[in-house]
């Protein structure tokens, strides 16, 4: 286990380490290969993504592209929603590493401690939507209800890699071999909805890699209900 890890970890225990019975809690961790304070909080998304309970995803952002190395998994479309959730929450700037977690709370990543009691508060509170996912074949089943009272929505569906390893030679972190988790491939609508009846939808994806699916307020808002197929 990693220093990073034995701290996060600590940081479990000290909040009572109740962490595999909570509810389903998404994190994204907005980041970049050209990013030279990104590996520590990198290290601490390989943890979470060992939670069971925890929906970890690294979304790579293109802005620092220009230091001297392009990041391979960068994705505009990333930038994109990072800034929704700059915007959601009146914020004028964003940067890396930061951690978005259920939606709607933002800290840097690599404060271990600090994303460890987030996670931990959003992990004691009841999603209102319950989501079922069914891999057969090359097609996923999504189906959602809702459990109460909920803003209209957006369905996203996500593909990603469970671990790459990179050798980063130019930029900030030239000479480093860097090791990335849950690194999100696409992250897309996959339709609307108000609640109301029961959601479903069919999603082809090619192999049998990871997916999740995010059910959230619309406009970078609170995310009501989760789940992943590992």
């Amino acid at each position: 286990m990693t220093r990073f890890g034995s701290f996060l970890v600590a940081g479990w225990m000290a909040l009572g380490g109740a962490v595999q019975a909570a509810e389903t809690v998404v994190v994204e961790l907005f980041t970049s290969q050209g990013c030279s304070s990104c590996p520590p909080a990198d290290r601490v998304l390989g943890e979470l993504a060992q939670q069971d309970n925890v929906i970890a995803l690294a979304l790579h952002v293109d802005y620092w592209d220009y230091l001297g190395w392009k990041d391979e998994f960068a994705n505009p479309e990333h930038t994109k929603r990072q800034r929704a959730y700059a915007r959601a929450k009146g914020e004028r700037t964003i940067y890396t590493p930061q951690m978005v977690i259920g939606g709607v709370d933002h800290v840097v990543g690599s404060k271990a401690m600090k994303v460890a009691q987030i996670v931990q508060k959003h992990g004691e509170r009841t999603l209102p939507v319950e989501v079922t996912l069914v891999r057969d074949g090359g097609t996923v089943s999504v189906r959602a209800n809702a459990t109460g009272t909920v803003p209209n929505m957006v369905v996203q569906f996500a593909t990603y890699t469970p671990k790459s390893t990179v050798n980063v030679r130019r930029g900030e972190n030239a000479g480093r071999k860097l090791t990335y988790h849950n690194v999100v491939q696409k992250l897309a609508p996959i339709g609307n909805w108000n609640g109301q009846g029961t959601f479903s939808a069919s999603v082809n994806v090619s192999g049998d890699g990871p997916v999740a699916v995010l059910v959230q307020a619309r406009d970078g808002g609170l995310i009501l209900g989760a789940s992943q197929l590992r």
